[in-house]
């Protein structure tokens, strides 16, 4: 049953986290969808904000800690830490939407500056606590760790993105720092956690282990270290650069989402349909998406420097929109959607970590009723943003507040589809 107040559960924190992360994904999606449907400026500011500072820093902060110290028992969580941390993030979250609706920079930026020193208690402690051997021993670790390190930068980039523009004549602050590469930067915390937690409940758990542990460490150096120097083409301006590396990660997906492919139709076909997995194999075919998009994106990039409002020419705007939903509405949301579906189950069952550190995590924890409506809830989520993306192409408006209404609530659908099973509200 729900605590009237907060009892220093980890089961209770796991609670919070759910329902304040969906709420904020949730209300972003209806957010950009209001703001699509009636041109309301500000609500097609604010939603991106709020997605990235929300949903972000709660994901890196709570989820991926998680799923680190159930690999590593000895990162202790501390569950009233991790509760400052949720009222810390909802502060940011009102900050920031102060400071969009007042255009207010500093604000802003102070923002950015409260959520870095957030991140570095999380980076403290697992640099105190773990030595780089141990920590480069485990594969998914080594994902884990390296987006609590991105996500300090992606918050710094909000920092200095306030600094510019309340500041810009000076010219301390680099060239690179606009909203697109804040946005930019924000997404790889997420989709590297992805790609941790899909080798440590997926090929860990195959036949082939070995092997898939190999592959999945050399696709670390191949997608941190491509992302990386994507980065640095991108700002060069370098048009064939970023091609040939943007091909190259495209292969990558394609390796990955067609071999998760087969480990799904053997899971489904020997044990279970497990609606999480469903959720992992839906973000990893919306990742093929975005990468296809933003390839386009380059080619039409061609010529036009970067920092440049709006990057793409206003006919080719469709492209550079159906790339960034792609990603946040579909690699990163549905494949967090699964993960919350395994995470938060294992945790709040058993009011500890036990269960993810053990070959239940991927049983059938949930009853039948909740794992068939989460595939219902899997199909109205792809048909929205299947629309969502075919509202970009046609320029329809109100097709993509109707789609991105719909995408909202369906988000928000999974705190009520698990509210009956494990009580979770």
């Amino acid at each position: 049953m729900k605590p009237n107040r907060f009892d220093g559960e980890l089961s209770s924190v796991a609670r919070l986290f759910l329902s304040v992360s969906v709420t904020v994904v949730a209300l972003a999606s209806l957010m950009g969808a209001a703001g699509a449907a009636t041109g309301n400026m500000l609500l097609l500011k604010l939603h991106p904000y709020l997605f990235f500072i929300g949903f972000g820093n709660l994901a890196i902060l709570i989820l991926n800690r998680y799923l680190t110290a159930a690999i590593y028992p000895e990162l202790k969580i501390d569950p009233a830490k991790q509760l400052r941390y949720i009222l810390t993030v909802q502060l940011s979250l009102v900050m920031i939407t102060v400071a969009v609706t007042m255009d207010w920079p500093i604000l802003k930026a102070m923002t950015g500056l409260l959520l870095m020193i957030v991140v570095t208690g999380p980076l403290r402690e697992i640099f105190t606590t773990l030595s780089v051997p141990k920590i480069w021993k485990e594969v998914s670790v080594r994902y884990y760790i390296f987006d609590v390190l991105f996500l300090l930068v992606a918050n710094l980039g909000l920092f200095t993105l306030g600094l510019k523009e309340a500041f810009p004549d000076q010219k301390i602050i680099p060239f690179f720092v606009t909203q697109s590469s804040y946005f930019l930067g924000s997404s790889f915390p997420l989709s590297i956690s992805v790609m941790g937690f899909l080798y440590t409940y997926a090929w860990s758990r195959s036949s082939k282990r070995e092997l898939a542990k190999r592959l999945f460490s050399l696709w670390f150096y191949i997608f941190v270290g491509g992302v990386l120097v994507f980065l640095i083409v991108i700002l060069a301006e370098y048009y064939l650069g970023m091609m040939l590396l943007s091909h190259f990660l495209l292969f990558g997906v394609m390796a990955l989402l067609g071999s998760f492919a087969i480990y799904l139709n053997n899971f489904f076909h020997t044990k279970f349909h497990h609606p999480a997995l469903a959720f992992l194999l839906s973000g990893l075919a919306l990742l093929f998406a975005t990468s296809g998009y933003g390839i386009m994106n380059i080619y039409f990039l061609k010529g036009i420097h970067f920092g440049t409002v709006p990057p793409l020419r206003f006919d080719r705007m469709w492209i550079y929109h159906s790339h960034t939903h792609a990603a946040l509405l579909g690699w990163i949301t549905f494949s967090f959607i699964g993960m919350i579906y395994i995470v938060i189950p294992s945790i709040v069952r058993t009011n500890s970590l036990e269960t993810l550190r053990s070959e239940m995590a991927l049983s059938a924890l949930l009853g039948e009723p909740v794992m068939k409506k989460a595939f219902k809830q899997l199909t109205v989520l792809l048909l929205s943003a299947t629309a969502i993306l075919l509202a970009f192409f046609l320029e329809n408006n109100l097709l993509l507040g109707v789609a991105g209404f719909f995408y909202g609530c369906s988000v928000y659908y999974v705190t009520f589809n698990l509210r009956g099973d494990i009580k979770t509200v």
